[in-house]
C-alpha cells in the first residue's frame, strides 16, 4: 500500500515543528562537522516525509520523529553552523539528516540569520515540498548563497515507489521541483541515487532532466549506497538489489 508523499510530509511537519516565541522551532538531534564537499558542517534535522528503504538515518530518528532530537530555534541552529565552522575553518554550511524544507518559515528564518555572513549553503532536500509549495522556489531565490541539491529517490516512477514505498506520482513531483527552481532562477543541481537502477533507466532520467534544462542533465551528480551496518539490514529486509555500493571507508574521493 503506497503513501501520498505530500500528506506524509504535512504530518511530519506538525511533529517536528511547533511555534515559539521567536519564530517556528524544529527538532533537531545534532550539529556536526562532515567530510562531503570537501568538509561541511552539518545541522541534522529530525523528521522526513519519504521513507527510503536505503536511508542512511538511524531508526530511531527516521521511524519514531515524535521522541527523537530536541525543538530549536532559527537563530540556535544558525549561531551553532557558525559556531562550528569557525572552529573547523570551514565555509560551507548545511542541513540534512531529514527534510530540511519541512517548517518553511524555520527554513527561511534560518537563512535569514546566516545571510551575509560569507557562507555558503547547500540544501538538500528531496523537492517535494518545493513542489507542493508554488512560491517555495521563488522564496529561495532572494539568498543568493544558496545552492539547492534535489535528491531523486530512482531514476522514474517506478523505481521510486520501490525505494521510498511512496505513491509513483512523487518521483513527478521531485521533477517539478527541479523544474519550479529552474524558473525561479535559484542555482540547483538533481543528485540521483543510481545504485538500484538499471543504466537504461540513469540514460532514459538524463534525457528527461535535459528537456528542463541542458544545465540539469549536465550536472547530474550519481548517489551511490553507502553500506553502513544499519543500510545493509534495511536493503536486506527489504530484498533491494543494488549494482554499486561503497563501505564508508573506501567512498571514492569523487564521491565525496
Amino acid at each position: 500500500m503506497f503513501y501520498n508523499p505530500v500528506q506524509r510530509h504535512l504530518a511530519i511537519e506538525k511533529l517536528v515543528t511547533r511555534m515559539g516565541p521567536k519564530g517556528q522551532e524544529r527538532k533537531y538531534y545534532r550539529i556536526r562537522p562532515a567530510r562531503w564537499y570537501g568538509g561541511i558542517i552539518t545541522a541534522d534535522c529530525v523528521g522526513c516525509g519519504l521513507l527510503c528503504k536505503f536511508c542512511w538515518v538511524s531508526d530511531a530518528v527516521m521511524l519514531r520523529p515524535a521522541d527523537a532530537g530536541r525543538f530549536y530555534t532559527p537563530r540556535k541552529i544558525a549561531d551553532g553552523l557558525v559556531a562550528l565552522a569557525k572552529k573547523r575553518s570551514l565555509d560551507l554550511l548545511r542541513v540534512s539528516g531529514g527534510e530540511p524544507t519541512i517548517g518553511k518559515p524555520h527554513l527561511l528564518q534560518l537563512l535569514d540569520a546566516l545571510q551575509g555572513k560569507g557562507y555558503r549553503f547547500i540544501l538538500e532536500t528531496n523537492g517535494i515540498p518545493i513542489a507542493n509549495d508554488e512560491s517555495y522556489a521563488e522564496n529561495l531565490s532572494k539568498y543568493g548563497f544558496v545552492h539547492v541539491r534535489v535528491s531523486l529517490k530512482g531514476c522514474n516512477e517506478e523505481e521510486f515507489a520501490m525505494l521510498t514505498g511512496a505513491k509513483p506520482n512523487g518521483f513527478t513531483l521531485q521533477l517539478k521541483a527541479l523544474q519550479n527552481l529552474i524558473d525561479a532562477g535559484v542555482s540547483c543541481h538533481p543528485s540521483v541515487m543510481a545504485s538500484f537502477s538499471p543504466r537504461k533507466s540513469l540514460q532514459a532520467l538524463i534525457r528527461t532532466l535535459r528537456q528542463i534544462s541542458s544545465s540539469l542533465a549536465e550536472e547530474a551528480e550519481i548517489e551511490e549506497l553507502i553500506l553502513y551496518p544499519h543500510v545493509i539490514k534495511r536493503v536486506r529486509m527489504h530484498k533491494l538489489k543494488y549494482y554499486t555500493a561503497y563501505t564508508p571507508k573506501r567512498v571514492p574521493p569523487e564521491r565525496i
